[in-house]
Order: C-alpha cells, then sequence, then structure tokens
C-alpha cells in the first residue's frame, strides 16, 4: 500500500493501523472527535476501506452503519481509492446550461472512466458536484 502523502514510499498496513489508533486514542473522548478522527484517517489510507471504518466506529462506541453513514453524507470522505488527482466537473444549473455536460462527457471519453471511477494507473478520478460558488465563470 502507497500512503497518501505523495511520496510515493510504501506504507506497510500494520503500520498504519498502529498509526490510526494513535489518532483514534486522541479523538474518541473529545466531543465532536469523529469527523477529524475520520479526516486523519482518510489522510493516513488516502481513503476509508471497510476495515477503517469498522475500527472508528468500535473506537467511537458507534454502530458501523452510522460511521458509514456519515462518510456518505460528506463528499470529501472516499470509501474508493481516489486518484493522484481529482477532477470535479460542475454540474449546477449555471454552469450546466453553458455546457459542463459536454465537459464531462468529453473527460469520460478521454479517460475511458465514469463518474466515481478512478484511472487504472491511480492518476485521475472523475466526481461531479453541484457548485463550487463560481457560477459567474461558467463559460458557453
Amino acid at each position: 500500500m502507497t500512503n497518501a502523502c505523495g511520496c510515493g514510499s510504501q506504507v506497510d498496513e500494520q503500520q498504519l493501523l498502529i498509526e490510526l489508533d494513535k489518532v483514534l486514542d486522541e479523538y474518541q473522548g473529545k466531543e465532536g472527535g469523529l469527523i477529524p478522527a475520520l479526516q486523519i484517517a482518510q489522510g493516513l489510507f488516502g481513503y476509508l476501506p471497510d476495515n477503517v471504518l469498522q475500527r472508528v466506529a468500535a473506537a467511537f462506541d458507534k454502530s458501523y452503519s452510522e460511521v458509514a453513514g456519515i462518510v456518505s453524507f460528506y463528499s470529501f470522505f472516499s470509501t474508493q481509492p481516489r486518484g493522484k488527482h481529482l477532477i470535479r466537473v460542475c454540474l449546477g444549473t449555471a454552469c450546466y446550461v453553458r455546457g459542463s455536460k459536454k465537459v464531462l462527457d468529453a473527460i469520460k471519453k478521454e479517460l475511458s472512466i465514469d463518474v466515481g471511477d478512478t484511472t487504472k494507473d491511480r492518476n485521475f478520478t472523475l466526481e461531479v458536484a453541484r457548485c463550487f460558488g463560481a457560477c459567474g465563470l461558467a463559460q458557453p
């Protein structure tokens, strides 16, 4: 497994789990500690695999489904490995009417992936969003 720092060095999964346990020890007693613990866990692993979600749930005395529900609610969390580069295309109303769907289709075709997928070489992940707050920049 390669760590998420982008440095390309190999990191043993057991070592990552040891680091995760340190984080969980630090955050499990804190009010609102679940989200920061999940963020750090994702930083360690690059995404939130099932075994990590189970470990986090146990540490916070939550059900797996509750933690998984939180992770699925927030778009910055991912349960799938992401590529080195994340491409997000806005499909909000202003961007959509200005052609963002065509941009999305062109990217899908060029990379041979669909929304939510990562290229085989793990260089690119494609996602959509509803608004980046830059509607005035949408170009026809």
